[in-house]
């Protein structure tokens, strides 16, 4: 699992929407289990279908997606807003000029914005950002969208000048 996880870190989300694998720890898995022992042990799941499935979440995700290119078009013509769901600590450290830090506050008021206007999500490497897209899609929110690569990949195609920076 933890080999699919790393091609594949939307699996997880996937695994649960659809089968309600690995959301809690009652239905969690091991980093070391494989995904046939994963679906041996609930109820015998066929692989192939389980494959099948994380092959269209795959392709829902990266309908998600935004390149920062793309990004960048969008929020300087007017027809996307970023919010940034990092902490307020990264956010105070170096963001996106204009995006938006991610509230308690705005998780509130996002449903009664603008349905016409895209909501990009960023984070640092686009992994939160796509979980939060895809919950907020979820929620009937049509468009959100997550950015590719997150800020990294923002400060390395759009903005070089903005730093890049590595957790520890």
């Amino acid at each position: 699992m933890q080999e699919l996880l790393a091609i594949f870190p939307g699996a997880q989300r996937a695994l649960f929407r659809g089968y309600h694998i690995g959301g809690c720890s009652s239905c969690g898995f091991r980093p070391e289990e494989t995904l046939a022992e994963v679906c041996a042990r609930n109820g015998g799941l066929s692989v192939p279908d389980v494959v099948g499935f994380l092959g269209q979440a795959l392709e829902a995700d990266a309908r998600l997606e935004v390149s920062p290119q793309e990004a960048q078009n969008l929020v300087q013509s007017g027809k996307a807003v970023m919010v940034d769901i990092r902490s307020g600590e990264e956010f105070n450290a170096v963001h996106i000029p204009g995006s938006i830090l991610f509230t308690e506050e705005l998780m509130h008021e996002l449903p009664g914005w603008d349905r016409q206007k895209e909501v990009i999500f960023v984070c640092h490497h686009g992994v939160r950002s796509l979980d939060a897209a895809a919950y907020f899609a979820g929620h009937g929110m049509e468009n959100v969208r997550s950015l590719r690569g997150g800020i990294d990949a923002w400060s390395c195609e759009v903005d070089v000048a903005l730093p890049r920076y590595e957790l520890a």
